[in-house]
């Protein structure tokens, strides 16, 4: 069952998925319709889930369920994990390597495959102070305080 994301419990389990590419205005509004139509009918044991998404900077897939309703379980994420697939599948584009690193330049996302921004951060390219997505986040509440944050203050740290 969709609810909108902002009514969602902050203890909300979240899933993230960037994509290696930004995706055009019309790409976003038909990946929003997709997404309604997979949480309206999105369950666990034939139990519905109180779920959402959002859609971030043309290149960002967040969804969420609320856990104190019924708790997704294996099978309900291997069937958003399928949605996923189906979306690379259907825009040629990469959404589940999280081998990827996302981060700011100013006004620009810029994408990177892992080794390339160690490179960045060796040639001094990027800073501790560069602003990254840090989409190991758990649930709504981690999501708003520590998705976008300085590579000091993430998990990309420790290659400073």
């Amino acid at each position: 069952m969709y609810v909108p994301f902002e009514n969602l419990p902050g203890e909300s389990r979240i899933w993230i998925y960037q994509s290696n590419r930004k995706f055009s205005e019309e790409e976003f509004s038909e990946i929003e319709a997709d997404l309604k139509t997979f949480i309206e009918g999105w369950a666990a044991h034939g139990t519905s889930l109180e779920a959402s998404y959002e859609l971030k900077y043309n290149r960002f897939i967040i969804l969420a369920v609320n856990q104190d309703v019924q708790a997704a379980t294996g099978c309900s994420i291997d069937s958003s994990v399928e949605f996923i697939q189906s979306l690379e599948k259907k825009y040629n584009v990469d959404l589940l390597d999280k081998m990827n690193v996302t981060f700011k330049l100013g006004e620009h996302i810029a994408h990177k495959p892992l080794i390339d921004f160690k490179k960045m951060v060796k040639d001094k390219s990027v800073s501790e102070n560069t602003i990254v997505f840090n989409n190991l986040v758990n649930n709504i509440e981690e999501y708003n305080e520590s998705w976008e944050v300085p590579a000091a203050d993430s998990w990309h740290s420790r290659f400073f």
